[in-house]
């Protein structure tokens, strides 16, 4: 799902931003780039990536093993993502905030989590993402990745079918779409959401996020089938499906909506409830 930052939380971005960077001794380069998830503000540095997160203040201090800190603790170094150099905490009035600082990477696939057009990934590209979702699987992990109790709730609202008795997990990136993965070489970015993901999840978004492209949404079909034509990957396609009808009827991705209405009919069975339908968002 990508989000637009109002004028107010840009504003306090960018000055926690700025607030990290003096801390940290950094020099600031370039524009500020708003994350998709619409909390997050990087920056390039001389060297390196700044990125700062907001939540609330609740959710101080990070847990032990999750999000960008636990990924560079935990995930194999095999898997390729930016690494980690140094880490920043600190609360504020409501909020609390989290400063990363990476190593500076090329440009993500796509601006949006959607594809829009094709971008000529070739074969290494393909095998590379392969491997690094393997690796990806090797890693320990305690966190739940969308939760059961948002499944029951989304699979008959969104899917018009009832959840499954038994959702089948494994590490996962939690968050694999377009503006995560960079072109050439291959990284993978923004490890907050990694944990435990239903299996074929991690492909299944991608694919989802593709759908507009359908040299690219088969092109994944093929590369992940091994994943993706078994009982518990189609599981993951569903998941993938609801959560963009979730979406969608927030008014999200309308383009998408009809593609994922179909993909949604062909898994399910059934046509996706009122709710989904891409003619009733709002």
């Amino acid at each position: 799902m990508s989000f637009q930052p109002d004028v107010d939380t840009r504003h306090n971005l960018t000055t926690a931003h700025q607030k990290a960077a003096a801390f940290l001794g950094l020099v600031c380069t370039g524009p500020p780039v708003f994350g998709t998830s619409g909390i997050t503000i990087g920056r390039q540095t001389e060297s390196a990536w700044l990125r700062v997160s907001r939540s609330s203040r609740h959710r101080a201090p990070r847990p032990t093993g999750q999000g960008a800190l636990g990924a560079e603790q935990l995930i194999p170094a095999s898997v390729p993502r930016p690494r980690l150099h140094d880490a920043l905490d600190w609360t504020e009035a409501d909020w609390f905030y989290q400063a990363d600082v990476f190593d500076l990477v090329g440009p993500a696939v796509s601006s949006t989590p959607d594809l829009r057009d094709d971008p000529g990934l070739d074969d290494g590209w393909w095998t590379a993402l392969k491997d690094a979702l393997a690796g990806t699987a090797k890693a320990p992990s305690t966190k739940i990745t969308l939760r059961e109790a948002w499944v029951e709730e989304v699979f008959p609202k969104h899917l018009g079918i009832p959840a499954p008795a038994e959702v089948e997990r494994t590490t996962g990136h939690g968050d694999l779409q377009w503006a995560n993965l960079t072109t050439g070489p291959l990284k993978i970015l923004d490890w907050e959401r990694w944990g435990l993901v239903p299996v074929g999840y991690d492909p299944a978004v991608l694919w989802v996020s593709s759908l507009l492209v359908p040299e690219v949404a088969d092109r994944i079909r093929i590369e992940f089938a091994d994943v993706l034509d078994t009982p518990t990957g189609r599981v993951g396609q569903l998941i993938a499906l609801a959560e963009m009808l979730q979406a969608v009827d927030r008014g999200y991705y309308p383009e998408l909506a009809p593609l994922l209405a179909d993909r949604a009919r062909e898994l399910a069975g059934v046509a996706p409830p009122l709710g989904a339908d891409p003619g009733l968002v709002r």
